[in-house]
């Protein structure tokens, strides 16, 4: 059992939206499974693990910064191990030897200490009332997608303006997050889409829209949405994934989780549990400037036995690593063998 350490003054209800996820796991919801593994203590020289409780980002815009700091550095002058959480598309780096919890960021900017969290979402199949089964290959590779692509010079210009809205509360202090250069997601989504529907060695199955979740405002629209987006998950074998406005994919995790296999461009991304999940057996990772040709190759050369056995594997990944539960269990035994 590890043992954690936090400041509970910050385990408030008003918190739950920015605590640190394993603590909403142990001190929320009181997760049985979790609770054999993780062991909350009143005193920080009981502790093998100190958790900051809450998103670093709150501690530092509530002009709380000296007491972040000094928190940390009484548990590493202490020898203790120190997790911190950044919330958000952008997350943000602090220059202290910690591990640090976030969504996205970029691969080749990010230490060794640095753990993505996987997006935690529900099982689709919870959705779609049916049960996984992978798809048997077919001559042509079947790749679909559903969601927010769009060519239109006003769409690139509504997103260089909340770019630049950004990055002003970045440097005026009023956000902190890393920075990223500029990147439309949209835009680009639209002219990889088209470049895969241009092929005739390509079966494509995709629906544009011009909106994030299409616009849609009732409860009702957004449930039909939501729907359209998992059928068309699960009717197609590959599903084309490709960062927003953080350099992650919500949809990759999604994909997965419906045994899938992610057809994701590489924009410099670091995944989950790197050194524990061999990521090229379950997704096809791709340039920008191979897309097609690699999704065709990929297709051409796998059997079809380890064709379907990809997709099941690739279910059988999100339901033992990624979805929330699993993650902070993997994320226990590679700590464990550190203490």
């Amino acid at each position: 059992m590890l043992k954690l350490y936090t400041d509970s003054q910050y385990i408030t209800p008003a918190n739950r939206r920015i605590v640190f996820p394993l603590l909403f796991d142990l001190c929320y919801t009181n997760n049985l499974k979790l609770l054999e593994k993780y062991q909350m203590v009143s005193h920080i020289n009981d502790c093998d693990i100190v958790v900051v409780p809450v998103d670093v980002t709150h501690f530092i815009e509530s002009n709380k910064k000296e007491w972040l700091y000094a928190f940390i550095d009484t548990a590493l002058g202490l020898q203790k191990k120190v997790w911190v959480y950044t919330a958000g598309d952008f997350g943000y780096s602090i220059n202290k030897s910690v591990f640090t919890f976030r969504m996205s960021g970029f691969n080749s900017q990010l230490n060794a200490r640095t753990f993505i969290l996987p997006s935690f979402i529900s099982d689709p199949y919870t959705l779609v009332q049916k049960e996984f089964r992978p798809i048997v290959k077919t001559l042509l590779p079947k790749v679909g997608f559903v969601g927010h692509a769009s060519p239109s010079a006003s769409k690139w210009i509504k997103e260089a303006l909340l770019y630049l809205f950004h990055n002003y509360k970045r440097v005026t202090k009023q956000r902190y997050t890393d920075y990223q250069p500029f990147y439309p997601s949209s835009i680009k989504r639209y002219q990889f889409l088209s470049l895969l529907q241009k092929s005739d060695q390509i079966g494509t199955h995709f629906i544009f829209r011009n909106q994030y979740r299409a616009g849609v405002k009732t409860e009702i629209d957004k449930n039909k949405t939501t729907l359209a987006f998992f059928e068309n998950i699960k009717a197609n074998p590959y599903t084309f994934c490709l960062r927003g406005a953080g350099n992650y994919s919500v949809r990759f995790y999604e994909t997965l989780a419906m045994g899938r296999i992610p057809f994701v461009v590489d924009t410099d991304f670091r995944l989950p549990l790197e050194g524990i999940v061999n990521w090229k057996k379950h997704c096809i990772i791709v340039s920008g400037k191979n897309v097609r040709d690699a999704l065709i190759e990929f297709h051409q050369k796998i059997s079809h036995e380890d064709f379907e056995e990809m997709q099941t594997n690739n279910r059988n990944l999100w339901l033992n690593h990624l979805n929330r539960e699993a993650y902070f269990t993997t994320i226990y035994s590679v700590f464990k063998e550190k203490v």
